[in-house]
């Protein structure tokens, strides 16, 4: 396995689906703005869609991978039956669920949405709205076993191009919507369930050639099956605790008005970054490592270790540094338009701030979490995360009739350190993990890059300030020439430093 190429073609896919998602996210912000409506449909879409970010962004394939790529090992007839036992268990757990949420509906979203309960014309239009979009959950978990497959067998590329059909479907729903004059809200749900029977049907296109569905109710639960689901439940925790943390987030900003969609506009810039620094990384590394370790070859274990590393600091870095320069042009560039005013922009990108703090620590928590997940550990990240959430928590709810929202992404970004922080602990305590010396070479490399795009980022920001004004209809165009110019300057730098290398392109792992 290619790292750098792997890593690539994870990103690409990413990418792709975040700019259609950025694209459908001015859409929303344009029809919607960040009023009753777009609370309510962001309720409803975040419920099912945070589930979809904990199964699908890395954290199903923390479980699976390891045990699958154990049977594989073995011979392809008890990864088949392994498999199956799998699917067939998580397809009944997850209609149950399904219908379980749908009948206790009402509770649900109060429960979410608490700040809601005492607004019936919200409360009513998120119950009604969440209905809609939960069975999302359903068809697009199915999809993350899928894609787990195909990960399993180093195949990523499929894997990361499904989450562009939701986007697409919704984009789709958009302009149709707005031309017939359809209820926007209702449409975009019906949309959401759509295009997870969609993304499971393309999915299942690609993973015929490595496995085949045998549907079944009489199985037997045996000890590998059972250890599996002791990972799995920790693992959704322990891996997705960033977006558990935004869930929680979420559940506390409801009682502020907009507050809701402040935070979703906010979370939707620094995610494209956390997807490649953090998620492309992680689910990457996750099948060749879990090789390395069963074959205990110690030398391969650590290469691919600081390099997965480095590679997710020499993203994570300069992105975080220029979301913290020039946080409310970009916001204003991707939303300021129609219904989603100045003061949209102000608050939102206010949250952007705060969260571009944690972005480093965000991606080194998928990072460091793979390391104990490749070791079949889900219960090690699981304890930490559940300390990280309660300090989250805890900040949150002390301080926010105070200072309102804007504690939620300081409170976000503070705990995701302190997450960071134990799990690299516990890592060097159980001899998990070691920095070897060029590591730290490279550290510097990359923070003196980072710092001198960071110089001439704020440059153009602040230079050209007329042409990201907020009532600049162009202004899109011009901060994405603005970031363009300076990624290339800073792989530029980077390259004339050896922050980077060209040989890491060819190294495989």
């Amino acid at each position: 396995m290619n790292l750098i190429k792997s890593t690539g073609t994870f990103s690409f896919y990413t990418v792709l689906s975040r700019i259609l998602g950025y694209f459908r996210d001015i859409l929303i912000a344009f029809f919607l703005g960040t009023g009753l409506l777009a609370d309510a449909f962001f309720v409803a879409f975040r419920i099912p869609n945070t589930f979809r970010r904990l199964f699908s962004e890395g954290t199903f394939n923390a479980a699976f991978v390891p045990s699958y790529t154990a049977e594989q090992k073995i011979g392809k007839s008890n990864a088949d039956k392994f498999a199956n036992k799998i699917f067939n268990l998580l397809l009944l757990i997850l209609l149950i669920l399904t219908i379980i949420v749908e009948i206790f509906m009402p509770t649900f979203v109060s429960l979410l949405a608490p700040g809601f309960v005492d607004d019936n014309e919200k409360i009513s239009l998120a119950i009604n709205l969440t209905r809609i979009t939960f069975p999302f959950l359903l068809f697009v978990s199915l999809a993350s076993f899928f894609a787990a497959i195909l990960n399993s067998n180093n195949k990523f590329a499929v894997a990361a191009a499904s989450p562009i059909i939701l986007n697409v479907v919704l984009i789709l729903t958009l302009f149709f919507s707005a031309n017939i004059g359809d209820n926007l809200a209702f449409s975009l749900s019906y949309a959401v369930t759509i295009s997870g029977v969609i993304q499971l049907l393309f999915l299942h296109l690609f993973v015929k050639k490595y496995f085949l569905i045998k549907l079944s109710l009489n199985f037997k639960i045996d000890k590998k099956v059972k250890f599996f689901f002791k990972k799995l439940l920790p693992s959704i925790f322990a891996s997705g605790v960033t977006q558990v943390n935004i869930l929680i987030g979420t559940i506390i900003a409801s009682f502020q008005t907009s507050a809701v969609s402040y935070l979703y506009y906010a979370d939707r810039v620094y995610q494209i970054n956390l997807a490649i620094a953090g998620i492309a990384v992680g689910v990457v590394i996750l099948p060749q490592l879990s090789k390395y370790i069963q074959s205990k070859n110690k030398e391969k274990i650590s290469h691919i270790q600081n390099k997965a590393v480095e590679l997710c600091l020499f993203l994570s870095i300069p992105a975080s540094l220029a979301l913290l320069i020039a946080s409310e042009e970009i916001i204003s560039a991707l939303f300021g338009y129609g219904s989603f005013k100045f003061e949209s922009v102000i608050n939102s990108s206010k949250a952007l701030f705060y969260f571009a703090f944690g972005l480093p620590a965000f991606a080194l928590i998928k990072i460091f979490s793979s390391f104990f997940f490749a070791n079949d550990d889900t219960k090690t990240p699981f304890y930490i995360s559940l300390v990280s959430v309660i300090f989250n928590v805890s900040l949150s709810l002390f301080y926010f009739r105070e200072v309102g929202f804007i504690i939620i992404p300081i409170a976000t970004s503070i705990a995701s350190w302190l997450n960071t922080i134990l799990l690299f602990i516990f890592l060097l305590n159980r001899n998990l993990f070691r920095f070897n010396q060029s590591f730290y070479y490279q550290l510097i490399k990359i923070v003196i890059a980072s710092l001198i795009m960071a110089f001439l980022f704020n440059y153009m920001i602040n230079y050209f300030t007329y042409y990201l004004d907020f009532d600049n209809s162009l202004k899109a165009l011009f901060i994405i020439i603005f970031v363009l110019i300076s990624f290339i300057f800073y792989l530029l730098v980077s390259f004339l430093i050896k922050a980077f290398k060209l040989s890491d392109i060819k190294n495989n792992y």
